[in-house]
């Protein structure tokens, strides 16, 4: 039987998300924290598997909630990010507007979904190209867009002002991607959500060292998630995520010191990435660098080859692979392998 053929045409088309695993010396590949954090769950959830879980994730909305200095009314938990764009996206529906290139799974669930998607290209300094964003808004009216802010795969933070003139400009919802603010110079979009009824800001836990947890959440206006929230799955985010995640926000202290090594390393990556012939890395604000190299597909291979595992983006940004950074152990393996592999000394 060709299930291709009973799949809607939207389905037919669309070609799933990519997480290969690909075994490695260095994984550098995830945007992942280097950095495991050795904290252990209450052990009554432990004991409590057979229930299910707090379906109102009331103690982790209180964490976040302190933590972040807003109403836990203005929360909503996800199996991740992902699941909150789903959500999103089912919810209000389309056309869905973001920049190009940028998390693909605006697009991959917008099309998922049969809701029309538009991506609009960056311009030449990976900034948002803001007349062209503003013409779309005016013609198209978008119900959602999304804007990743650090970006990935670019690594910078979009203009304040830029993204300030389609929050007012928009008669939809735009939404803050948040996920690699912890690693920016920039205090991100928070301070200005009581301003804008229209703006939503996402983040996640992923990126500071619990990508397994699977914990991300959106902040909104109360009348956002309270619509958002009627298509939410019941007992969307299990006991033992809940609870590490409690956890997490206990250790404050910790999480951030490791921040602040990731970000000192990215500094120092970039002027090593700097110093190699045919390599120019671009400022980055996240956990990761994106770097442009001739023949960008044999070195990836090659640093595959040579025990680094990193992202080939160049389907994204001609000729362009993406580092995470990782441990400064594992930075200074993938420098020499990068050196390796493009044909200079190790």
């Amino acid at each position: 039987m060709d299930f291709s053929k009973l799949a809607r045409p939207n389905i037919r088309s669309l070609k799933p998300y990519e997480a290969k695993e690909i075994p490695c010396k260095v994984k550098l590949d995830a945007n992942e924290s280097p950095y495991c954090i050795d904290i252990t769950p209450d052990k009554k959830v432990l004991q409590r598997l057979n229930r299910y879980p707090d379906p109102e994730t009331k103690e982790l909305k209180k964490a976040i909630s302190k933590t972040l200095k807003v109403n836990s009314d203005n929360i909503l938990l996800g199996n991740g990010s992902d699941e909150l764009i789903y959500y999103l996206i089912i919810t209000f529906g389309g056309p869905v507007l973001y920049p190009v290139p940028t998390f693909s799974m605006y697009g991959i669930i917008s099309q998922a979904l049969g809701e029309k998607n538009i991506g609009i290209p960056l311009n030449k300094d990976f900034d948002l190209d803001i007349d062209k964003m503003l013409a779309t808004i005016k013609k198209c009216n978008p119900k959602l867009i999304f804007l990743s802010s650090p970006n990935n795969p670019t690594g910078n933070c979009f203009s304040a002002e830029s993204i300030l003139k389609i929050i007012e400009a928009s008669k939809g919802i735009v939404v803050v991607d948040e996920a690699y603010q912890p690693f920016s110079s920039e205090k991100g979009f928070l301070p200005l959500l009581k301003d804008y009824k229209n703006l939503a800001i996402l983040r996640t836990l992923s990126k500071i060292g619990f990508a397994s947890l699977r914990v991300g959440f959106l902040i909104a206006d109360e009348g956002l998630i309270n619509e958002v929230n009627k298509v939410r799955l019941p007992f969307n985010l299990n006991s033992v995520s809940q609870a590490m995640a409690l956890e997490a926000f206990k250790n404050k202290d910790v999480i951030e010191s490791q921040i602040k090594n990731i970000t000192s390393e990215r500094e120092r990556l970039f002027e090593e990435l700097s110093k190699i012939n045919n390599v120019s890395p671009y400022p980055s604000e996240a956990n990761f660098i994106l770097f442009k190299t001739k023949n960008a597909d044999i070195v990836f291979q090659k640093l595959i080859k040579n025990g680094v595992l990193v992202r080939n983006l160049s389907s994204a940004v001609k000729d362009s692979l993406r580092v995470t950074v990782g441990t400064p152990e594992e930075n200074n393996f993938f420098i020499k392998a990068l050196r390796k592999s493009i044909g200079g000394k190790a």
